[in-house]
C-alpha cells in the first residue's frame, strides 16, 4: 500500500509542468488586460457620444428655424402666419390683434398662444379660435370658428346690409359687412334707434323672426326676399309673388300664415294689380290693389 501511494504522488508531481503553468498564467493576465482595455474604450466611446449628442441638441435647439421671425405678425401673405375658416373676419383684423403681442424670443414649441387666442375671440363674429404651432420653419396656423349669421339687417329695401345676427343672438356689426355670398341669411328691414331699434333685439327675438320666415316659406313655397319689421305692429314679408302683410306678432300669427296658400294662386292671376296680400285680420283675407 505504501508503495502504491508513493507511486500516485509521483504521478501527480509529474503532471504539473511549470512552463505550461507560467504560459497559462500569462495568457490569463493578457486576457484580463485586453478586457480592461475594451471596457475603457467602450466607456470613452460612450462619453464622447454623450458629449456629441448634447452638443447636437444644443446646436439644433439654437437653429433659427425654431423661432418666429421678428416681422412674423406684420402680414399674412407669407407662409409664417396662415388663417383658416374666416369668411366674415378679414385677415387684417386678426393680424391687428397679433401685432399687439411681441414676437416671442423662445422656440416655437415653448410659445404660449392662450393670450393671443383670447384676444382674437374678442372679435364678435369669432366664436372660438385655436392656434397650431409648427417648426422647421417656425410658423403658426390660426384656425377660427365663426358664428353662423342667420339674419341680416338693412334700413330699407335697397340699402346695403348694415349688420347681422348670429344664431346665438350676437349682433355682428357693420364693420364686418358685407357678408360672403356663401352665407345665406334672412334679410330684415329694421329701425335703428328708439324702443324698436334692432340693436335691442335678443335671442328670443331672433328665433321668432326665423320661425316666421320658415313658416311663410313653407306656406308659399317661395324664398323670402325680406321681412319688413320697421313697424312691429305692421309686419310685411316679401316673397317672389307678392308682399304679405302679417300684422303684429301675437298668438294667432301662425294661424294667419296658414291661410296664405288658399289665396296665393289668385294673386298670380292678377299679379300686376296687387300691392300686397293682407292676412293681418282674424279670419279675413283680402288683396290690396295698387
Amino acid at each position: 500500500m505504501e508503495e502504491e501511494t508513493k507511486t500516485e504522488i509521483n504521478n501527480e508531481e509529474e503532471i504539473v509542468d511549470p512552463v505550461k503553468l507560467v504560459k497559462k498564467v500569462r495568457k490569463s493576465r493578457k486576457l484580463r488586460r485586453g478586457r480592461r482595455k475594451q471596457s475603457a474604450l467602450r466607456k470613452t466611446f460612450r462619453f464622447l457620444m454623450t458629449v456629441f449628442v448634447i452638443f447636437m441638441l444644443i446646436y439644433i435647439s439654437k437653429m433659427p428655424q425654431w423661432y418666429l421671425p421678428k416681422n412674423a405678425y406684420s402680414t399674412a401673405s407669407n407662409n409664417i402666419i396662415k388663417i383658416h375658416n374666416n369668411k366674415i373676419v378679414k385677415n387684417y383684423r386678426i393680424l391687428a390683434f397679433l401685432k399687439a403681442h411681441k414676437v416671442p424670443d423662445v422656440p416655437i414649441y415653448m410659445m404660449k398662444t392662450a393670450d393671443i387666442e383670447q384676444d382674437i375671440k374678442k372679435l364678435k363674429p369669432i366664436k372660438d379660435v385655436y392656434i397650431r404651432r409648427y417648426a422647421f420653419p417656425a410658423r403658426l396656423v390660426i384656425i377660427v370658428k365663426e358664428r353662423n349669421p342667420v339674419i341680416s339687417i338693412a334700413m330699407n329695401e335697397k340699402d346695403p346690409i348694415v349688420g347681422a345676427f348670429a344664431e346665438d343672438g350676437v349682433l355682428i356689426g357693420h364693420e364686418f359687412m358685407p357678408l360672403s355670398p356663401d352665407i345665406k341669411t334672412v334679410k330684415v328691414i329694421a329701425k335703428y334707434g328708439g324702443e324698436d331699434s334692432y340693436t335691442k333685439w335678443n335671442l328670443a327675438k331672433i328665433n321668432e323672426i326665423q320661425k316666421i320666415s320658415t313658416a311663410v316659406k313653407s306656406a308659399t313655397k317661395e324664398p323670402i326676399e325680406y321681412i319688413d319689421m320697421r313697424n312691429p305692429n305692421n309686419i310685411f314679408v316679401k316673397v317672389k309673388t307678392t308682399k304679405i302683410r302679417l300684422g303684429k306678432i301675437d298668438g294667432s300669427i301662425y294661424d294667419r300664415i296658414e291661410r296664405i296658400p288658399s289665396i296665393l294662386p289668385q294673386i298670380k292671376i292678377v299679379k300686376s294689380n296687387v300691392d300686397y296680400l293682407d292676412v293681418s285680420w282674424e279670419k279675413v283675407n283680402y288683396l290690396k290693389l295698387k
